[in-house]
């Protein structure tokens, strides 16, 4: 009995360990390899699924949850889930977008946007 319960406890405090630790990770929000950070290295260069991190602006609304972003290299289709918007934005709002780029076959790249975060 004093066996199961010593391998009881083990387990749990293995469990609490395991899910704290990843929370560490969860909380990085700096550069990670390979990671694209303009829009024209988006366009010739990017790979689908690949993380981008992009400065720039919101420059229209296409349809509901579709946007053009700027930055001075040029111009992309974005995804923006609504509730990414924290705070109101338009097409002079300062953004850094991150995300994963979306290239589908025959079809120009896009980035499915993650987080919208207000530049100041």
């Amino acid at each position: 009995m004093k066996k199961q319960l010593l391998t009881l406890k083990a387990m749990t405090a293995g469990i609490i360990m395991l899910t704290h630790s990843t929370d560490a990770f969860a909380q990085y929000n700096g550069p990670t390899a390979n990671q694209i950070t303009i829009v024209s290295e988006v366009l010739e260069n990017g790979k689908d699924d690949q993380y981008v991190r992009l400065i720039g602006t919101v420059k229209e609304q296409i349809s509901e949850e579709k946007y053009t972003f700027v930055d001075a290299t040029g111009e992309i289709r974005v995804e923006i889930d609504n509730d990414e918007f924290k705070a109101p934005v338009n097409h002079k709002t300062k953004v850094e977008i991150r995300g994963e780029i979306e290239k589908d076959y025959m079809e120009s790249a896009e980035i499915d946007v993650e987080a919208v975060i207000i530049q100041e």
